[in-house]
């Protein structure tokens, strides 16, 4: 088994929930790194949410996160989170495209 860091990444965030990354079936994803880029000229919202495949259930990592205009947000920041199989990252924005997001991890630990 191999150790493989990936990066991720989605554009214009919006209203519905975007899923980043699911783990796949069998394997442990450990997130590294997620950056949250407010790409409009006014204050956004953001949420980032975790599934929990196993346990069946849906929980916030970061909910109604501001960010100002053209800035960043490390949601993760240093500290890991584990994703064990098939649980997922979710993020979702109060306006409609107005985030990027850039998603680091390494898969198969």
């Amino acid at each position: 088994m191999a150790n493989d860091f990936k990066m991720v990444t989605a554009e214009n965030i919006g209203t519905s929930v975007v899923t980043l990354y699911t783990a796949p079936a069998s394997k442990t994803t450990i997130i590294l790194e997620l950056d949250i880029a407010n790409i409009t000229a006014s204050t956004i919202l953001m949420d980032v949410e975790i599934t929990d495949n196993s346990a069946s259930r849906t929980v916030y990592l970061v909910k109604d996160a501001a960010i100002p205009s053209r800035a960043a947000l490390k949601a993760i920041n240093g500290q890991k989170i584990v994703l064990e199989a098939q649980d997922a990252i979710k993020v979702t924005s109060d306006t409609s495209t107005s985030a990027d997001v850039v998603l680091s991890i390494l898969e198969d630990v």
